[in-house]
């Protein structure tokens, strides 16, 4: 596992198996929602296709590398470029609780974001997963013709299990 592109839905778990994944095969990890949007000294913008791009292919240059995130359009080539895709398939039950906890610990102020943790972007959160569930058949189709390469996690306890 060279480059690996993690692939689940809003609160599936990605990131915790991606910083997890990362120290036990010593590979730097990339949250592509910072390839997307990135700090200015203005606030955070959203870069074009072209630019996430270009940011993905600096990355690609140095070598290994552990890229996770959503089924974005912008995110088509790292299908090709990663040698594993890891698709975390997370009930949306569970999904659905943790986008309420995440919420609630942004608001305290335990957990930190990059964005404002609003009843609107919980709305959002909520949409994202449903979104998810209702194109599923986009991504199992798109998944398909990567079948070889492609590994399918419930929760990221399985990931020993991967290794």
């Amino acid at each position: 596992m060279k480059k690996v592109f993690l692939i689940g839905s809003v609160a599936s778990g990605k990131t915790t198996l991606a910083k997890r994944l990362s120290e036990k095969i010593h590979v730097p990890w990339f949250e592509l929602d910072s390839i997307v949007y990135h700090q200015t000294p203005k606030g955070r913008c959203r870069r074009t296709p072209d630019e996430q791009l270009e940011v993905i292919m600096e990355i690609d240059k140095k070598g290994a590398w552990i890229m996770e995130g959503t089924d974005r359009n912008s995110y088509q080539y790292l299908y090709k470029m990663a040698d594993t895709i890891i698709f975390l398939d997370t009930p949306p039950e569970v999904r659905k609780i943790r986008i309420l906890l995440r919420f609630l610990k942004q608001v305290l102020g335990v957990e930190k974001c990059a964005y404002k943790p609003d009843l609107m972007m919980l709305k959002m959160m909520y949409k994202w997963t449903r979104d998810f569930e209702e194109n599923r058949g986009s991504l199992e189709a798109k998944l398909k013709q990567y079948k070889n390469k492609v590994t399918r996690l419930k929760d990221g306890s399985e990931l020993n299990d991967l290794l």
